[in-house]
């Protein structure tokens, strides 16, 4: 996979910001970490199934359209 960044403007006080680039692997790797401590033990409901169904029917769309 590979790295992006992305600016984001982040409000420290009232009229000030700071602009810093986030390391949107990093991120990804903290959320799948939280997500494996947390969510991944907890079983997949009927509606995760429908909907994760959906995202994959819509991703084989989007490449076919490609």
């Amino acid at each position: 996979m590979k790295p992006s960044i992305i600016e984001a403007d982040e409000r420290l006080h009232p009229g000030r910001s700071l602009n810093r680039a986030i390391d949107t692997r990093h991120l990804g790797m903290t959320l799948r970490t939280v997500y494996e401590g947390s969510v991944d033990t907890q079983p997949i409901t009927d509606i995760h199934v429908e909907l994760l169904l959906r995202l994959r029917q819509k991703e084989r769309e989007l490449r076919r359209a490609v």
